[in-house]
C-alpha cells in the first residue's frame, strides 16, 4: 500500500488533509518523525498561518532537513498553502522579510487587491503538461490567504545538493484582485499549490490521486 506522510509541525490544517488522503485508500501517517517522514513514499507539507512562524516550525522539528534530503532522494514532496510559500526564496510578512527553503526563486508577498484574504473557490491557468491539473484545468479550487508568490523561477539547488536534472518547471497561475499569482508549482519530486486541493470536493481529490499517481 502507498504511504503517505502528512508532515506535523503545528501549522498546518492537518486533519482534513489526512482525511482526504485516507479517502484514497492510502497508508497515511501525521507525524513529525524524520525518519517516517524521509521513508514515507509521498510526504505532505500543509502550512497556515505566517511565513516566519512556519519556517521557525519546521526547523524545530528539522522539516526542513526532510524535504531537502527528500527531493535528494527524487521521493515527492507537495507543499500546500503556506506549505508552498516556504518553499520559495524568501516572504515578506508585516514589513518584515524571512527566508524561505529556496527551492523556488521568487518571493512572498501581500496581495495587490481591494479584499483580503482571499477566500474562496476560483479558477486557475493551469501550465502546460501539469502533471497535477491533468483532467481538472477548467475547475474550481478552494483559496484562503492574503499572500502568495507573483513570480517563480527555477532556483539553483546546487547548494543543496538537490539535482532535477531535465525538469522543467511548470507554474500554474491565478488571478486576485491587481495580482497574478502562483497557485501550484511543480519541477521534478517537487509539487506546491497554494489553494487546498483536501477542501476542493472532486476537483482537489483528483488532484491528489494525480499526485499520487507519481509516488
Amino acid at each position: 500500500m502507498t504511504s503517505v506522510v502528512v508532515f506535523d509541525y503545528g501549522f498546518g490544517n492537518v486533519r482534513s488533509m489526512v482525511r482526504a488522503l485516507a479517502n484514497l485508500k492510502l497508508d497515511v501517517a501525521l507525524t513529525s518523525d524524520y525518519r517516517s517522514a524521509l521513508e514515507a513514499d509521498g510526504l505532505v507539507v500543509p502550512g497556515v498561518g505566517a511565513f516566519g512562524a512556519c519556517m521557525e516550525g519546521l526547523r524545530q522539528v528539522r522539516g526542513d532537513r526532510v524535504i531537502v534530503d527528500r527531493l535528494r532522494a527524487g521521493r515527492p514532496v507537495l507543499g500546500v498553502c503556506v506549505g508552498e510559500q516556504i518553499m520559495f526564496s524568501s516572504g515578506s510578512e508585516h514589513g518584515e522579510r524571512q527566508s524561505g527553503l529556496g527551492l523556488i526563486d521568487g518571493s512572498v508577498s501581500l496581495l495587490d487587491a481591494d479584499v483580503v484574504p482571499h477566500m474562496g473557490w476560483d479558477t486557475v491557468d493551469a501550465a502546460e503538461s501539469s502533471v497535477l491539473l491533468d483532467g481538472v484545468e477548467g475547475e474550481r479550487f478552494y483559496f484562503v490567504h492574503s499572500y502568495a508568490a507573483t513570480d517563480a523561477s527555477p532556483a539553483d539547488v546546487s547548494g543543496l545538493e538537490i539535482d532535477f536534472g531535465s525538469a522543467a518547471q511548470r507554474v500554474t497561475w491565478c488571478d486576485y484582485g491587481r495580482s497574478r499569482f502562483v497557485a501550484a508549482y511543480e519541477r521534478g519530486p517537487l509539487f506546491a499549490t497554494q489553494f487546498h486541493p483536501e477542501k476542493s470536493a472532486e476537483a482537489g481529490a483528483r488532484l491528489l490521486r494525480n499526485w499520487v499517481a507519481v509516488l
